[in-house]
C-alpha cells in the first residue's frame, strides 16, 4: 500500500485527489494539508511514502514545504502537482528535491501512474516538461559535458532511447515485452555507464547520442 499525503490549499482539488486515490486499491490517502506547514507538520507524523505537492499556498509555499520534508525524511518521495508548469516553479521545486513534476491539467491516468512511479524510486514528469528539461540541459549543458555512450547492450540503447522519450519503467516494459524488474535493471547499469545520476540526466544522454 502506497501512503500518500495531499498538500493544496484548494479544498476541493484535494476532495478530487483523495476520491481519485480512494478508488485505487494501492493507493491510502493518510492525509491533507492545507499549506505548506500543515504539510511538513504532516509529512513528519504520518510518514507519507509519497507528497502530492501544489506550489502556491499561503504561508510556507510548496517549494519551501518540499525541502522542509525532504530535510526531515529523505526518504520521502515528493510529486509536484501544479497549474504553473513554467521555468521558474519548475527548477526552484527540483532544487528542493522534488522527484516528480506534474500539471494539474494532465489525465487522471497519468497522475495515478505519476505517485507510483515516485513511490517505486522513479521520476514522474509530465511530458512536455521532461522534453523542455532535456532541451535546456542539451542546450546549456550546466552541469558538464555527457559522457560518451560507449559499451552497451542492444537492449540497453532500446531502454535509452525509451527513458529519452520519457516513458515510465512499465511502459518500457511493456513496449519492450519484458519485465518491469528487467527494465529497473537496464536502467541501473545505463546510469552506472553513462555517469547519469538520475532519470533526467539518463533522458539528457540520450538525446545527446
Amino acid at each position: 500500500m502506497i501512503r500518500v499525503l495531499l498538500a493544496d490549499d484548494q479544498q476541493l482539488i484535494r476532495a478530487g485527489l483523495r476520491m481519485l486515490c480512494d478508488a485505487e486499491a494501492d493507493l491510502e490517502v493518510v492525509g491533507e494539508a492545507g499549506d505548506g506547514r500543515e504539510a511538513v507538520t504532516l509529512a513528519a507524523r504520518l510518514t507519507p511514502d509519497v507528497v502530492v505537492m501544489d506550489l502556491r499556498m499561503p504561508g510556507v509555499d510548496g517549494i519551501s514545504a518540499t525541502s522542509r520534508i525532504l530535510s526531515e525524511r529523505p526518504s520521502t518521495r515528493v510529486v509536484v502537482l501544479t497549474t504553473f508548469g513554467d521555468d521558474d516553479h519548475l527548477y526552484p521545486a527540483l532544487t528542493a528535491g522534488a522527484c516528480g513534476f506534474l500539471l494539474k491539467d494532465a489525465p487522471p491516468a497519468e497522475l495515478l501512474d505519476g505517485i507510483r512511479r515516485a513511490a517505486a524510486g522513479d521520476s514522474p514528469f509530465s511530458q512536455d516538461v521532461l522534453a523542455r528539461l532535456v532541451r535546456r540541459a542539451v542546450d546549456s549543458r550546466a552541469d558538464g559535458p555527457v559522457r560518451p555512450v560507449a559499451g552497451l547492450t542492444g537492449r540497453e540503447r532500446d531502454v535509452l532511447d525509451l527513458v529519452g522519450a520519457g516513458l515510465s519503467n512499465a511502459e518500457i516494459a511493456e513496449r519492450l515485452h519484458i519485465g518491469v524488474t528487467t527494465v529497473k535493471t537496464h536502467v541501473t547499469a545505463l546510469m552506472a555507464k553513462t555517469g547519469a545520476p538520475n532519470r533526467v540526466r539518463l533522458a539528457l544522454v540520450a538525446h545527446a547520442r
